[in-house]
């Protein structure tokens, strides 16, 4: 099969879905209206609550929600076969991804840019917030903790990644007072951050930086987590402006330069699947491709990490409520972009069957390795760059992703704490600072308590992250469609994806709860209980208050 048809089959289905079913979505639907005041404007506060150009506030949400996941999720998922990822990407981002980010934005910016973890108190109710608020959290302890491992790790192994990363802070820095301070146009500003930050990619393999193995009896591993973790926790801390939405805007127009290297690469190389589209030889121990592949890819067709970001920090920050649509189904749609490349790299990016085969011996592998090096054999033969600076374009792009994620991601644990104190009364773990250091506390807790000295404790409960995400999803899309039936509108849109959620999650919990036992995993094993229970109650929850709303006469429609 070639690579250029999966590609082009992909990308016009993904467009087809913005540029119709979106617009029914937000029309129909949620029915969008540019006159409501947004909480940014009714709220405006210069750090959190900032009203924001579209353009600059769909770099920030898609390169939050992007993150590493839509790469690693899917070139993992490729050990199935080709095909299964392509069809749950594609279809997942027009039909659920985008349905349920712009749907989070639209029931927080109504509900005064509340979380959708408090706003599930006022809308189902005490119970499903205390379920939700647990969920939320262990999402967030997840990703906060295995991404920096994550980026610990790229920069060990590529060195010429040190530089590009961090010196992508600076480059944010300027762009936030070149567009704030200095009301710069964005398109000039949008060339210089770009042209800055690639000529630091340029840069990157001349001027190598590689951490010791050991400083002081502490390994280089760990150093480059506690960096990572004491850089985000004076982004989280400092106005949005200042550095997160820069940051995240420049990245953003990055990582669409990046696809089109690759995409274009594709194009001129025009390369074979050379993995299998369904794989009947799957190493041992793989387990079954349902449900496994739906929480497998989670980041790339539908992720409930989105919904945090969504209500989190974008509906502070949303100028009109119109802008719903383009931020965030449009944000969805840019993560599937990257989940098809990352597919595409890792099936097509091989000389043959027997080097895919090679690198996919186990559940579990490929990951970011089979994008990076696939993705830079395509690009390397495709357009003729060398090897090693095609390597280090993937890589810098995997790493900022993933900071980028990791900064958004601390900042909404800091919320979750706050809201905690808000709830139960408790002022002082409302205070910013003391919120940012229990959130960090946390994350370096699970990293070194659980991890040791290398700190790699976040990736002992990965297992679990793709079925407590997909848990998290539902809960936002009951908290849009229990929203849906009080005012009177169309349902199914929203209640489809969340009972086809709730059920593959909870076969996929019981799979996982069998394998955790038979492996002796009793860690693992209790905490897949707890979710499992979790995800139990949230059917029942779901169940409840559709049942009870639907005996209720429907609001007034809007």
């Amino acid at each position: 099969m070639s690579a250029i048809l999966v590609m082009v089959l992909g990308l016009a289905a993904m467009a087809a879905g913005y540029f119709v079913y979106s617009k029914f979505i937000a029309e129909k639907i949620y029915r969008l209206d540019p006159d409501f005041k947004t909480p940014a404007h009714e709220y405006e506060d210069g750090i959190d609550f900032v009203p924001t150009n579209r353009y600059v506030l769909w770099g920030h949400h898609f390169t939050s929600v992007a993150g590493a996941a839509p790469i690693v999720g899917p070139a993992i998922a490729v050990i199935w076969g080709w095909l299964p990822a392509f069809l749950w990407v594609v279809l997942g981002t027009i039909f659920f991804a985008g349905v349920h980010d712009s749907g989070a934005i639209w029931a927080s910016v109504r509900n005064r840019a509340k979380s959708v973890g408090a706003l599930t108190g006022d809308v189902v109710g005490k119970r499903a917030r205390s379920i939700f608020m647990i969920v939320i959290f262990l999402v967030l302890l997840m990703v906060n903790a295995v991404f920096a491992v994550v980026i610990a790790g790229l920069m060990m192994n590529f060195s010429s990644a040190v530089v590009p990363v961090w010196g992508a802070i600076l480059v944010a820095l300027v762009i936030g007072q070149m567009i704030y301070r200095r009301k710069m146009s964005l398109p000039m500003v949008s060339i210089v951050g770009v042209v800055a930050l690639y000529a630091l990619i340029g840069i990157g393999p001349s001027v190598p930086l590689q951490m010791p193995a050991e400083v002081a009896g502490v390994s280089g591993n760990a150093i480059w987590i506690l960096l990572l973790f004491g850089y985000a926790a004076i982004a989280s801390l400092l106005p949005v402006w200042v550095l997160l939405q820069p940051r995240d805007y420049i990245n953003g127009l990055q990582l669409f330069v990046g696809l089109i290297v690759l995409y274009g690469a594709i194009l001129l190389l025009n390369p074979s699947m050379v993995a299998p589209a369904f794989n009947d030889n799957v190493p041992a121990g793989t387990p079954s491709l349902i449900p496994l592949l739906f929480v497998t890819i989670a980041c790339g067709a539908i992720s409930g990490f989105h919904g945090l970001v969504s209500s989190g920090t974008t509906s502070k920050q949303l100028n009109k409520e119109t802008d719903a649509r383009f931020v965030g189904y449009f944000g969805a749609v840019g993560e599937g972009m990257l989940a098809l490349a990352a597919i595409l790299a890792a099936t097509a990016g091989f000389a043959s069957f027997a080097d895919w085969e090679a690198m996919y011996t186990a559940f579990g592998q490929g990951g970011v390795n089979a994008f990076v090096e696939g993705g830079a054999f395509i690009i390397s033969n495709g357009l003729g760059l060398p090897e090693a600076t095609a390597a280090t374009l993937l890589t810098v792009m995997a790493a900022l992703f993933a900071g980028t994620t990791m900064d958004t991601g601390l900042r909404l644990q800091r919320y979750i704490f706050q809201e905690w104190g808000e709830i139960y009364q408790q002022r002082w773990m409302q205070k910013p600072a003391i919120a940012t250091l229990l959130a960090v506390g946390s994350c370096l807790l699970l990293a070194f308590g659980a991890g040791g000295a290398d700190g790699s404790g976040g990736l002992i409960i990965w297992p679990l992250f793709g079925t407590t995400n997909q848990l998290l999803a539902g809960l936002s899309l009951l908290v849009v469609t229990v929203m849906l039936v009080r005012l009177g509108r169309p349902m199914w849109f929203t209640l489809a994806p969340l009972v086809f959620l709730l059920v593959v999650t909870i076969i996929a919990l019981l799979l996982q709860l069998r394998s955790f036992f038979e492996q002796g995993n009793i860690f693992l094993l209790v905490l897949d209980i707890v979710v499992l229970i979790a995800a139990i109650l949230v059917s029942l929850e779901c169940v409840s208050a559709l049942k009870r709303i639907k005996s209720e006469a429907p609001a007034q429609q809007e």
